[in-house]
């Protein structure tokens, strides 16, 4: 029920992506940033100087950086640690008790850490918007669109694209600021996204389409 120790892989180039079948673009005015679940928790499966956490961060950061210089809002999402059992729910059944309640499993890493003024989450469930106001949060910025990056991609990041698609919230998946348990999984994430519910992108290609 532990997480995996995941094997480091290349992560997938622009010429990889698959093609999607929304016709939707990023636009600045619209759009809000997700930076997904990552907490020393859940990056410590990961090798830290390898592909695809190393460039991933460093891709994340690069949008990041970009959002707010432009003013585009940044939502975070953070679980808690020492979940009571029946708060964590089937989670339980799936993972086990989760992180503890200590900063080197909850804190956000530092290359990637909140200001001040920023959203920070409490995360509950796989889809960032459940028993969340992201989706409020949102609406009340004039956003409706939403570019999801973090951890990992075909659990809680494929989720929340997921669940903003049926929100009529036009959902963007930053292929290469995203990380998974493994190539496949990364792959299969992106796939089933385009297939069905959003749009996978380079780093490159979110940050042409913003500027």
């Amino acid at each position: 029920m532990a997480l995996p120790k995941i094997t480091p892989y290349s992560l997938p180039t622009a010429a990889e992506l698959p093609a999607p079948r929304g016709p939707w673009r990023p636009q600045a005015e619209r759009l809000a940033l997700l930076v997904h679940d990552m907490q020393r928790y859940f990056l410590a499966a990961f090798d830290a100087g390898a592909a695809p956490l190393a460039p991933a961060v460093a891709n994340l950061a690069r949008l990041l950086a970009h959002c707010r210089s432009r003013g585009i809002p940044v939502f975070y999402t953070a679980q808690h640690g020492n979940q009571d059992r029946r708060d964590r729910g089937l989670q339980a059944d799936l993972w086990g008790p989760g992180m503890r309640a200590l900063a080197e499993h909850e804190a956000i890493i530092d290359a990637l850490a909140p200001r001040e003024h920023e959203h920070v989450l409490v995360k509950h469930r796989y889809s960032a918007f459940q028993r969340s106001n992201l989706e409020t949060l949102m609406r009340v910025r004039g956003r409706d669109q939403l570019l999801v990056t973090g951890v990992y991609a075909h659990i809680g990041c494929t989720a929340t694209v997921v669940e903003a698609f049926q929100r009529d919230i036009e959902a963007f998946i930053a292929a290469d600021a995203v990380a998974d348990f493994s190539r496949a999984d990364h792959d299969q994430a992106l796939h089933w996204i385009a297939r069905t519910c959003g749009v996978p992108m380079t780093t490159d290609q979110l940050l042409e389409a913003l500027a």
